[in-house]
């Protein structure tokens, strides 16, 4: 009984970040934005080596606020750069994120939120800022106004 709990309350925690829609698929989450006329959230973060990346996720992307607020007005993009071997991604979901770095995060910052239009143009960019929720949705509102 007790292996049972423990192995529910690890499978519910590890779900935490992908308790939204996140994408992993650039082409898909425009085609996701254009069909909702959304604008498009890209988060580069490093899941677990970046502290202020791991306050972003705790603090505003785990948040019930912001997962109701973004499921209706976002499309949600997450490039992850994990450095641990066990949360290495596969080969090909490493290259996507290294395309989409090379586009829209050639200087490397972490963590790095970048609003974009539903074709994919860069409306405005922020970072990890101790704000609240409301704050935050409020900042990424800001560039799509």
């Amino acid at each position: 009984m007790k292996v049972s709990i423990v192995l529910l309350a690890v499978f519910l925690a590890s779900g935490t970040l992908f308790a939204q829609d996140w994408q992993t698929d650039f082409d898909k989450a425009k085609e996701i934005a254009m069909a909702g006329n959304k604008p498009i959230i890209l988060v580069f973060q490093g899941s677990d080596w970046c502290a202020p990346c791991i306050k972003l996720d705790q603090q505003i992307w785990s948040s019930e606020e912001f997962k109701n607020y973004s499921s209706d007005h976002f499309v949600m993009v997450l490039a992850d750069f994990p450095r641990k071997k066990q949360n290495m991604l596969p080969a090909e979901q490493q290259k996507k994120n290294e395309q989409l770095a090379e586009t829209y995060n050639k200087n490397g910052y972490f963590p790095l939120v970048v609003v974009l239009d539903k074709d994919g143009k860069v409306l405005g960019q922020t970072g990890y800022k101790k704000i609240t929720v409301k704050e935050y949705i409020s900042l990424l509102e800001s560039f799509s106004r």
